[in-house]
Parts: C-alpha cells; sequence; structure tokens
C-alpha cells in the first residue's frame, strides 16, 4: 500500500469544500451548546448594530429636520443608541470568549485525533513520509484552523448576518435604488467564486513547502555531525537553500492569492458608495427621498460592503484552514495494511513460527523474497547470515509483523500471525534493533515502555526483578541506576550504553521469540559476554533469531540460514555459512 502523502495529495486532486468543512465541524459537534450562545451573541451585535442607521435616519428626518425640532427626541435616541451599543459591546466580547475556548479545545482534540491516528499506522508509512513534514501538519496545519475557529469563524457569521440584514434594509427602503446598490456585490460574488479554489491551491502548495522546509531542517540537524566529520556544510547549505527558496516562492504566491481580495472588495464597496449619492440625491431633488433616509441608506449601504472587506480577509483565512484541513485529513483517512483478521485454526503446530510460501516486496519496488518456507522450533537459536542488502532484516521484520507478505503465510503458534492483536504480538515476539530508539526520561522509564507488568512496581522491586533476570550487572553500569537521565538524541549515554536498556527492555518481557538484529554491534566483547550469558537463562522455550556479521556471534546458533537474492536457505553448520559467504562475495 502506498502512504506517501504527497503521491496520495496528488490523486485525491480537488476536494469539495463543503465536504471537507462538514468534515471538520465533526470534531466539535460536542460543542454544539457553546456554538448556539456564540450565534445567539454574534447576532444580538448584528442585529443591534443594524438597528442604528434607521434610528439616526428616523432622529434626522423627524427631529431635526422637522417642522418643529425636538431636542428632547433626540437625546433620547440618543441614549438608546448608547444602551445598544453597550449591548454589542458586551455580545461581542462574549463571542470572543466562547469562540476562543472552542477553538482551543478543537485544537487539543484535532491533535489527539492525529497522533492517535499515527500510533495506528504501519512501519510503513513513516518510511515513506518525513518527519519534518509529519510535524508540521501535526504543528501548523492544526494552528491554522485553530485560528480560523477561535478567530473567524463567528465573524464570519457574523459578517454575513450583517450583510443580510442590510441587504434588506437597502431593498426594503427604496426596491430600485436597493437593486443598483447591491450590484457591485454580485459582481464581488462572481469575482470570489472565480478565485477561490487558486487561493486554496496557492495555500496548499504554501503548507506543503512549509513542511518541507521543516523536513529539511529536522533532518539535516539529526545528521549535522556527519556533515560536520565530513566537512559537508556546502550540501547542508545547498539543502536548506533549496527548501527555503522553495518556501519563499510559495509564501510570495499565498500572499498575493491571499490580498488580492481586499482592494477588489474595496473598490466594489466605494462604487456601490457612490451609487447610493448619485441616486439618492437625485431622488431628494425629485422629492422622493429624505436627508435622514440618504444618510440611514449609505450606513447600510457601509454595513453592506465593510464586511465584505472583513469577508475578503476571513475568506483568505478559511481558504487556509481547508488547506490544512485537506493535508490532515490525508492522514486521518489512512488505514493501517495490518489488520486483525479471524483465524479459529489454530493446528497446535509443533512450531513456533511457520514461513509458507511467502513473496514480499516494499511499495513501488522490486520483489526482495521469493517463495521463502521455514520452520522456527520453540528454544532453538537461529542465525540469518548473508549479504548486506541480502534480506535478513526484511525477514525479520516480517516474522515481527512489521509488514506482511504481498503473498503467503506467516503462523505463529499454528495460527495467521495477523490474527494476534498487537498488543499479545508484541508481548510475545521481542525486537531489539542494532540502533534502538530510547525516550526522553530515565533508564527505568525506558526500560518500562511498553511493559503494563512492572508498571507500578517500585526502584526496590523492579531492581528485584532485574536481579531475578541475570541483568543485574547491566544495569550496575549506569551511574545512577534506574534514576540515571536519558535523552532522546542518546547524547546522555554511549551507544552501547543504549543498547543495554533496549535489551533490558526485550529481557523483562519474557518473549516467546527474541529477534537481535546486529543487536551486539556497538557492544564491546566483555558487555558481548555478559548479553550471552544472560540470554542462556531465558526460559528454554524462549526461541532466538540472531541477525549478525561477526561470525563469533552465530557459533552457537542450532540452525543456521543463509538469506541472499530473495531466499533463505538451510545453510547447516558455521562452516558452510562461511564458504557460501565466502562464494557470494567471488560471484558479487
Amino acid at each position: 500500500m502506498n502512504y506517501n502523502l504527497n503521491d496520495i495529495s496528488a490523486q485525491q486532486g480537488k476536494s469539495s469544500t463543503f465536504k471537507a468543512l462538514k468534515k471538520l465541524l465533526q470534531l466539535i459537534g460536542e460543542e454544539r451548546g457553546t456554538l448556539i450562545l456564540a450565534q445567539l451573541a454574534i447576532l444580538t451585535n448584528s442585529g443591534l448594530n443594524l438597528l442604528g442607521p434607521f434610528i439616526m435616519g428616523y432622529t434626522i428626518d423627524h427631529y431635526i429636520f422637522a417642522p418643529v425640532r425636538n431636542y428632547n427626541g433626540v437625546l433620547q435616541n440618543c441614549g438608546w443608541l448608547l444602551l445598544m451599543y453597550v449591548v454589542v459591546f458586551g455580545a461581542g466580547f462574549a463571542q470572543s470568549r466562547l469562540m476562543g475556548g472552542i477553538g482551543q479545545r478543537m485544537l487539543f482534540k484535532l491533535r489527539n485525533t492525529i497522533f492517535t491516528k499515527l500510533q495506528q499506522l504501519p512501519v510503513a508509512f513513516f518510511n515513506q513520509n518525513k518527519a519534518g513534514d509529519l510535524i508540521s501538519r501535526v504543528n501548523n496545519d492544526t494552528d491554522k484552523i485553530n485560528q480560523f475557529f477561535s478567530q473567524s469563524l463567528m465573524q464570519f457569521i457574523g459578517t454575513l448576518a450583517t450583510m443580510t440584514g442590510a441587504g434588506i434594509f437597502l431593498l426594503a427602503i427604496n426596491l430600485k435604488l436597493g437593486l443598483a446598490t447591491l450590484l457591485p456585490g454580485l459582481l464581488i460574488l462572481i469575482f470570489t467564486k472565480a478565485t477561490a479554489a487558486w487561493v486554496k491551491r496557492k495555500n496548499g502548495l504554501n503548507l506543503k513547502s512549509t513542511g518541507g522546509l521543516s523536513a529539511e531542517i529536522q533532518e539535516s540537524l539529526n545528521n549535522f555531525k556527519v556533515i560536520i566529520a565530513f566537512n559537508r556544510r556546502d550540501y547542508f547549505r545547498k539543502r536548506f537553500g533549496e527548501a527555503n527558496e522553495d518556501q519563499y516562492k510559495t509564501a510570495i504566491g499565498a500572499g498575493l492569492a491571499n490580498n488580492i481580495y481586499l482592494p477588489v472588495y474595496g473598490f466594489f464597496g466605494s462604487m456601490a458608495q457612490l451609487i447610493v449619492l448619485v441616486v439618492g440625491a437625485y431622488l431628494i431633488s425629485l422629492h422622493q427621498f429624505t436627508p435622514g433616509l440618504l444618510i440611514s441608506y449609505l450606513a447600510y449601504a457601509v454595513n453592506f460592503y465593510n464586511p465584505l472587506r472583513q469577508l475578503a480577509a476571513l475568506w483568505t483565512s478559511f481558504q487556509v484552514a481547508m488547506a490544512g484541513w485537506d493535508r490532515i485529513s490525508q492522514i486521518l483517512e489512512l488505514e493501517s495494511n495490518l489488520p486483525v483478521v479471524e483465524d479459529n485454526n489454530g493446528t497446535g503446530s509443533p512450531y513456533l513460527l511457520e514461513f509458507k510460501n511467502v513473496f514480499f516486496g516494499y511499495p513501488g519496488g522490486k520483489e526482495i523474497l521469493h517463495n521463502i518456507n521455514f520452520n522456527l522450533e520453540r528454544g532453538k537459536t537461529y542465525a540469518l547470515v548473508g549479504p548486506t542488502g541480502g534480506g535478513k532484516t526484511t525477514t525479520a521484520s516480517l516474522i515481527a509483523r512489521l509488514y506482511d507478505p504481498v503473498t503467503g503465510q506467516v503462523l505463529l503458534n499454528g495460527k495467521d500471525i495477523r490474527s494476534y492483536k498487537p498488543e499479545e504480538r508484541a508481548a510475545r515476539i521481542g525486537f531489539i534493533l542494532q540502533e534502538p530508539f530510547l525516550f526522553t526520561g530515565t533508564v527505568r522509564e525506558n526500560i518500562l515502555y511498553g511493559n503494563e507488568e512492572y508498571k507500578n512496581y517500585t526502584n526496590q522491586q523492579l531492581e528485584e526483578v532485574i536481579k531475578g533476570a541475570g541483568l543485574e550487572s547491566l544495569l550496575a553500569i549506569f551511574e545512577t541506576g534506574l534514576d540515571t537521565q536519558v535523552a532522546s538524541s542518546g547524547d546522555t549515554i554511549s551507544l552501547g550504553q543504549k543498547q543495554l536498556i533496549a535489551f533490558m527492555r526485550a529481557v523483562l518481557r519474557y518473549p516467546d521469540l527474541l529477534i537481535l538484529d546486529e543487536a551486539t554491534a556497538n557492544i564491546d566483547t566483555i558487555t558481548e559476554q555478559i548479553l550471552d550469558e544472560i540470554l542462556s537463562k531465558l526460559p528454554p522455550t524462549t526461541t532466538r533469531v540472531i541477525i549478525a556479521h561477526r561470525l563469533n556471534t552465530i557459533q552457537n546458533a542450532d540452525e543456521i540460514y543463509f538469506v541472499n537474492a530473495g531466499e533463505v536457505i538451510r545453510a547447516g553448520s558455521l562452516q558452510h555459512a562461511v564458504s557460501m559467504l565466502l562464494h557470494d562475495k567471488r560471484e558479487s
């Protein structure tokens, strides 16, 4: 299955804005009550603002330009206007508080949803996508959506309400003048519809390039030691410069697209006010209009077109949010290609693990394993040897179900390995990599990662467990024992110490099958002997699969398999395995 998000984006093409917004709103379905209160606040705000021009026009015509001027009426209406605007202020404040809370809660939920989905996706997904781009989607793209919901959504609704009310007043006061005033608004609608997809596309490209820049920085910083060691800062500068240049160009394009609405909306708004002034003055000269109505009409025209200017900025925010949502939804819509399947046909096989007619190839690549058949018995030690790139780690990955075969079947205890739940499979199969990953924290936290059995143990109790497993000599290597601090980068401890932590983490789970992929490559000879002694103390039913290049690591294996050119062949003795390796090197 192809998990490359860039390829998925190209295949999906244009997405429906309505459908995207509908899915996004489902994430805040539980906020319905708060949204209703916020909508009531914004409608109150818009309604009172629309009532103001009517009161002003009425006051001018009936109290100021009337045959008998009524200043008490003017003061009374001014008092009503003051009260209205105080209520408008309160409604605006309430709306901001409510929507700010909704935005932050939605951001929290959205990031949790994405992270939960990432945890459900297989190794293939992370091999096909850069970590920096994923970080940008989780952090930057979700923040764009939050900004729209917390700052723009209610303004968007408010401006629509204000525009609708102003349009109704314009048509009700004078139908012909109202139609003429609203004509530029129709032209704005046509322009917006014609450019919306272009604006969204420009913002999508900008978010993608931002993710690419983040990925390039993350990758370069992770490998900066190598860059310095080989004195290739020029390579770092070149790669960063290209990513930065791409981000700059897309940012310019997005900025142009995002700012195109404001001057266009402003121009058409000015044209509408000019129409009101010219036609209104003409109607006054015919005694078909009054000065108060003209002032009210101008105010309603402003209330119709000024929100359109705000709508230009809000529409840009909306398009940025939708572009970000497109990138996020690409992750949320993915499904793992490692589903749990039903298998009630367990045969009680004498073998712990079986490969039956297994074929495998990575997505978009050539086939790596061809029709593989072999069995692993309980309690035995197996070695996988062969040239680099021959398929040893791929075979081990299939054993641990990091991938599924393209065709064929892998059986664990006589059952399809796909029928085991991830937590059950992880408890049965341990995997120690050549370069294990550690989390920032303590040695204790890293040892107990994913191991619920000892979660509530005190340090003293855990030390007893470690001693019972014969691992106390490894723990003694760390200066402050279980409380030794570990950084995710591993700079606080040596590479060998990282491997020891990974070793203890795997052994304390007492797995049925333990895979060691070059697990002793970064460990000194004395420590390696200690590890060999500990391995010998594992339960007699524990099966070991060792991938190694050093022959002394596999000299005590019960069975040796030679892995090369897509085949897994029983090599027999150590001497035979060595001769096969030498023959392969001569052939290559």
